[in-house]
């Protein structure tokens, strides 16, 4: 290969890694930030152990490479004769050391606050079922079941004659959303019916498992109103793939209306549906 053919090839190379974030979305290639403050120190504290781990990675490999390529044999250099030397032994064993007390003095901090649900002013029960979630509002008189949405049920099934392109946010949505208060500290209480399950919402910035007899407790405080979307992280059996989350979060006075009109006895309705399947995967009119 010529040395102009090298040369056109690093200079297409080149191109085609500049006028790519123009065309790709490189945030999937990493955690959300979330909408959250505990998943921003999650994400947070993720960035900085990556950028200490690239560090050291570059340290390490250059510091090899560049022995390897200035002490080759081909240069006449010949090995050092030694067995040990004591006082790299005790760098070497000092610096890591030092460098996971480091890291390990924020994690830890974070999983504290993660696990602290003191001063929650709501309180929601979270329940995984074969194959949907159960939600109660403690303390409220309210509680649903939330299913996949009829119209993603239908098309999942083979000779259903539907495209699953053609459906809106096709397997990510329910018939029944999780409504919640922004600007509220909200306790969740974890537990499983059947199997265990895990209840995920990346943009909460955790999950945690649903185990039977025994309740998990997790908390949440979301700060932007909107939809947002997780699922289960636990295989729990045939139907795991379709027991999506939706969590929408709204303001506080849209949200005591919507809990004022469950309490009273209406739907409450956000989520567009207007069937829901039974457990059987057949539609069952509310």
């Amino acid at each position: 290969m010529t040395v102009i053919t090298r040369l056109a090839q690093s200079v297409a190379i080149a191109a085609v890694l500049a006028t790519a974030p123009a065309s790709a979305d490189f945030s999937l290639l990493n955690m959300t930030q979330g909408v959250t403050e505990s998943s921003r120190d999650i994400y947070g504290l993720h960035m900085t152990i990556f950028l200490i781990t690239v560090v050291i990675g570059a340290g390490v490999f250059g510091a090899m490479f560049y022995s390897i390529f200035r002490h080759r044999k081909s240069r006449g250099v010949e090995p050092s004769k030694f067995h040990h030397s004591t006082t790299m032994e005790i760098v070497w064993t000092v610096i890591p050391l030092v460098i996971l007390v480091a890291m390990a003095v924020p994690a830890t901090r974070v999983l504290i606050d993660l696990d602290d649900t003191s001063e929650s002013e709501m309180t929601v029960k979270v329940t995984g079922y074969q194959w949907f979630w159960g939600y109660e509002y403690m303390g409220e008189d309210v509680q649903f079941l939330s299913r996949l949405d009829a119209d993603s049920d239908r098309a999942r099934r083979l000779g259903s004659g539907i495209q699953p392109a053609s459906v809106d946010n096709y397997l990510q949505n329910v018939d029944q959303r999780l409504v919640l208060p922004v600007d509220t500290r909200v306790r969740f209480q974890i537990t499983g019916a059947d199997v265990i399950h895990s209840w995920w919402m990346p943009d909460l910035g955790w999950k945690k498992d649903a185990i039977p007899g025994y309740v998990n407790e997790m908390w949440t405080e979301i700060e932007e109103p909107g939809v947002y979307r997780g699922r289960c992280a636990e295989l729990c059996g045939r139907d795991h793939g379709f027991m999506p989350i939706v969590v929408e979060a709204l303001p506080k006075d849209e949200f005591n209306e919507w809990l004022a009109n469950r309490q009273a006895g209406g739907s409450g309705m956000t989520a567009d549906a207007e069937q829901t399947p039974d457990t059987d995967g057949e539609l069952a009119a509310r």
